[in-house]
């Protein structure tokens, strides 16, 4: 499964996101992206106040923090 991992640099919240995918091992076969908003205005506009954002790409759903494990296992389910 193909996820964009949408964060900035210096994010607690995104290295709390980033622990809850961490812990899903090897139960999700997942191919992470990490794009950092603050690199494009584009995704800032979009992204900014609202990550960590993750995005499938197979339904260009997303999930937004706060998020917790079964929370995130539903959305990838």
């Amino acid at each position: 499964m193909q996820l964009i991992f949408y964060s900035g640099k210096d994010c607690h919240l995104c290295d709390l996101a980033m622990s809850l995918l961490t812990q899903l091992g090897s139960n999700y076969d997942i191919h992470l992206t990490k794009v950092d908003v603050k690199t494009d205005h584009q995704l800032f506009h979009l992204y900014g106040a609202r990550i960590p954002v993750i995005k499938r790409e197979d339904n260009q759903q997303e999930l937004g923090w706060p998020f917790n494990l079964i929370q995130l296992k539903e959305f990838l389910d």
